[in-house]
């Protein structure tokens, strides 16, 4: 497992390293240097946005804009992210996907046939994360502006590159939660991180049986609501009803808007009800079924992390060059033989592996020499009171059924001489009772 997971740990050390550089260009370096007009003026958060809010497209100018160091960077990122990381992707889906095409692995969903290796779910989020990057290289606003810059070079803020940030910005996060959810493969170095994380996986459905149930009782509630003849501005219409819902299940709904409440007293009953059914009830029943399921995982994690390991062992080992391969098993020494002890010199094909005498105190040896010639063809020599263990266990078990007769006979014996006794008592009782009715 070590070349194994040397080679595995290149791969994602590469992938960290993209990711890295990915973090860098869409939410490090956008944000070093605010509007001069919000820096100025005090007003601004302190951070650059995307797309400036204030600022309509048409009145923009590049007064605002970042320095050319920083545009710079922030565009040598990017082609590096679209050339290396999106270029690696597609590699890797065109071969896997020709790969299973040429052997048949091929999954039926429906009407359609896909790849086989998209059945696991590192495979379906590399291909969705590659198609959020081609869709970022689609709608890149400083390629958009390079017509467009009026002088000011990789500027993504131009009249078209400012209808294109904020859908380019959506690509951005969904691409950004996908590296890190890539990333989680990391966890298999660590047996105890391993379990936690398929544990995590197999509570999931639970959590979503939940947010199924929650989703049904706020569209139920927030009908209820909306049929209900009130003025609230917080419950006013359907989809402001069900907003509100949600915020009271999270505790994102204030206390003032729960005074507000006070003046429509059939909302309020309707809200109670709501809490009651979704805070008392919907979330402890979640924390029940949370317990339950990783209860009922909890002695099976360890051995399934164990199987996942060996798994990434396996699916890794054919990456593995064979000039590594081989240094490797040369460096097992396997040829060599291993010492049993001090002096003891034993066979060969092993590797061994020291530990404190303390650990495993035996006081028999376990290993049985003989001496003479090791020919398979030679006769076995008879080992010298070989049997002496079985026989005593032999012996042990014949005293054993011995006394267990014993004891039951001795038992019967009491029995029927109680029973002797009593029908002879019984019997003397009777000649007494007939020689009295003779003599009378």
């Amino acid at each position: 497992s070590r070349v194994a997971f040397r080679t595995f740990l290149y791969g994602k050390a590469w992938f960290l390293f993209t990711l890295i550089i990915f973090i860098c260009s869409q939410a490090i370096l956008n944000h070093l240097k605010t509007y001069d007009d919000e820096a100025s003026s005090g007003s601004g958060s302190g951070t650059r946005r995307l797309a400036p809010s204030d600022v309509s497209a048409e009145e923009f100018t590049h007064t605002t804009d970042l320095p050319l160091e920083i545009r710079c960077a922030i565009f040598a990122c990017r082609c590096f992210i679209y050339t290396c990381s999106m270029g690696q992707w597609i590699a890797f889906h065109a071969k896997s996907s020709f790969r299973d095409y040429k052997k048949g692995s091929l999954v039926r969903i429906g009407r359609l046939r896909i790849p086989e290796y998209l059945c696991v779910w590192q495979g379906c989020a590399g291909l969705f994360l590659t198609m959020f990057l081609i869709l970022m290289l689609c709608m890149e606003p400083i390629l958009h502006c390079l017509e467009h810059n009026d002088g000011f070079l990789f500027t993504e803020h131009c009249f078209e590159g400012e209808n294109l940030l904020f859908p380019y910005s959506i690509m951005s996060t969904g691409a950004m939660l996908l590296y890190f959810v890539l990333l989680s493969d990391l966890s298999v170095f660590s047996t105890r991180v391993s379990a936690y994380a398929l544990v995590c996986n197999r509570v999931i459905p639970e959590l979503l049986l939940f947010l199924l149930g929650l989703a049904f009782i706020v569209l139920a509630f927030s009908c209820a609501v909306s049929a209900l003849e009130q003025d609230d501005p917080d419950f006013a219409g359907l989809p402001l009803s069900a907003l509100q819902l949600f915020k009271i299940t999270l505790g994102m709904f204030s206390g003032l808007h729960y005074d507000m409440l006070m003046d429509y007293p059939a909302l309020m009953g309707a809200i109670f009800m709501y809490v009651t059914t979704t805070v008392i009830f919907m979330l402890n029943l979640l924390i029940a079924q949370l317990n339950c399921a990783y209860q009922s995982t909890y002695l099976d994690m360890v051995g399934y992390a164990r199987l996942n390991r060996g798994k990434i062992v396996v699916e890794t080992m054919p990456g593995v060059s064979k000039r590594r391969w081989e240094s490797v098993v040369q460096s097992l020494n396997l040829d060599q033989r291993v010492e049993f002890g001090e002096g003891d010199i034993g066979l060969s094909g092993g590797i061994q592996v020291w530990e404190p005498a303390s650990m495993n105190v035996t006081t028999v040896d376990t290993i049985r020499r003989f001496g003479g010639s090791t020919s398979p063809a030679a006769q076995w020599p008879e080992e010298e009171n070989a049997g002496d263990e079985e026989d005593g266990f032999d012996r042990i078990e014949r005293l054993l059924e011995k006394s267990t007769k014993r004891m039951t006979s001795s038992k019967e014996g009491k029995k029927g001489s109680s029973q002797g006794g009593s029908s002879m008592g019984q019997g003397s009782s009777d000649h007494k009772s007939s020689s009295d009715i003779n003599s009378q």
